[in-house]
């Protein structure tokens, strides 16, 4: 277990911040703004902190449902903060082995006291007294969709759709992908530095690093505090991306000198690959609804310090009138319900719907509709999503062909040919060689 600070409580912390989740912020913001808040903290402290939430937030079904188990009160029905605590202790219980299992009870009685719940705390001490003795003994449904949604902590509707759509296997492998170790992904500025030389720069800070198998850009770091604290961050030489993102640049098949306009960009990632593909060639414009998500992109471009890249602030819904026809690639990464990206996002899992999805369905051709008048003819709409489901995915090609001026065009060599599996359109899912869940289409503009 890791030596605490005396002056600040660990758990305290990450039950304020699983608390904020649950009010409607996001998992990864709220992470962001504690850690940065907490700056202070040793590393083990600080990983400590990321650790408990984010398995907390990852594993809440299961959680909840162990809970349930030895309770007289279901969680449903418990105060919030007696609840995340009895779950944040219970996934210490679980899957902290390196926490001693009487830290946990007794940490879970004085977290209670502290937050002025004295008359709970026997409760709180005899449920997790009593999941302690039977913690290798929990039994789960057995209804094969309750079973999964329990272990996994996915909806059951989720795995349900899954199902559907892509089969037991697929969705197997999706869910188990979730869970797996993984490192941070970046991608070398290489307008800026060399693959190797980047390298060398992380390593000397004492970064381990991992060269991508599929992009020779691409790179997994870990055994680093802060990222943001990293020379080569600083520097400009490296921008968060995964894997399955960056494939949209590669997909745009971009030339010297090209036109981009980039309508849903915030915070930037694909915008500014495509900026550093066209080497200082050409201009990237880079849009997005709001003052805010442009000034995100606005902070990439400092940071990195390039100059054929702009930005703007517009709703992709509303026609642009001086763009018609102007561009030679539209990046129509769009709103979605981001199902692809939940081993990152975990809270996203819980807050998305049926409805929302066939909402977004409508706001996507919206989009489509508005931001296709864009390209030039024989140019390039690159259409994207990081979810897995074909509502928003392989619907949306086909109302595209149906509906627009767009033929589905070939990938170029560009894309790693384990990938290339359809004509003009891919769904990569998650776990897929490591990476997040993405679906990516291009299509050429007919002329005439």
């Amino acid at each position: 277990m890791t030596s605490v600070n005396p002056q600040v409580n660990l758990r305290n912390i990450v039950l304020s911040m699983l608390i904020e989740v649950e009010e409607g912020k996001k998992s990864h913001l709220v992470l962001k703004n504690y850690l940065d808040n907490y700056s202070f903290l040793e590393k083990q402290q600080r990983a400590f902190i990321s650790v408990l939430f984010r398995g907390s937030i990852e594993r809440k079904i299961e959680l909840e449902y162990i809970v349930n188990q030895f309770s007289k009160t279901p969680v449903a029905k418990m105060k919030k903060v007696i609840k995340w605590i009895l779950v944040m202790s219970v996934y210490q219980l679980k899957y902290m082995d390196s926490v001693p299992v009487s830290a946990v009870c007794n940490e879970a009685v004085k977290l209670t006291n502290k937050r002025k719940m004295s008359g709970l705390k026997g409760f709180v001490n005899g449920v997790l007294r009593n999941i302690t003795r039977n913690i290798e003994n929990i039994h789960y449904p057995e209804e094969s969709l309750n079973k999964l949604s329990v272990k996994y902590s996915i909806p059951k509707w989720i795995v349900e759709m899954w199902e559907e759509q892509y089969g037991e296997e697929q969705t197997l492998k999706m869910l188990e992908s979730l869970y797996s170790p993984c490192a941070v992904t970046v991608r070398c500025n290489t307008s800026k530095a060399d693959v190797a030389d980047i390298i060398k720069n992380l390593e000397y800070h004492g970064v381990e690093v991992k060269q991508s198998n599929l992009l020779k850009n691409a790179l997994y770091i870990k055994g680093f505090d802060s990222l943001e604290k990293l020379d080569a961050f600083q520097a400009g030489l490296i921008t968060v991306q995964d894997e399955s993102s960056m494939m949209v640049g590669l997909a745009s098949a971009v030339k010297k000198d090209d036109y981009v306009i980039d309508v849903c960009a915030a915070p930037g990632g694909k915008s500014l690959h495509i900026s550093d593909m066209l080497n200082g060639t050409g201009c990237v414009e880079a849009r997005d609804l709001t003052e805010y998500k442009v000034g995100l992109i606005q902070e990439n471009i400092n940071r990195i310090g390039i100059d054929n890249i702009k930005t703007k602030v517009m709703d992709a819904t509303v026609l642009d009138e001086d763009s018609i026809e102007r561009a030679d690639i539209v990046i129509a990464d769009l709103p979605c319900s981001g199902l692809g990206v939940i081993g990152n996002k975990s809270d996203i899992k819980y807050n998305v719907t049926k409805e929302q999805i066939a909402q977004l369905v409508l706001l996507q051709r919206k989009i489509l509709s508005v931001v296709g008048r864009y390209v030039k003819p024989g140019g390039t709409l690159v259409f994207s999503t990081c979810t897995v489901n074909k509502f928003e995915n392989d619907d949306n090609v086909k109302w595209i062909e149906e509906n627009l001026p767009f033929r589905l065009k070939d990938f170029g060599d560009e894309i790693p040919k384990p990938l290339r599996h359809k004509k003009g359109y891919l769904q990569i899912f998650t776990g897929d060689y490591g990476m997040d869940g993405f679906f990516i289409s291009i299509f050429e503009k007919i002329k005439g």
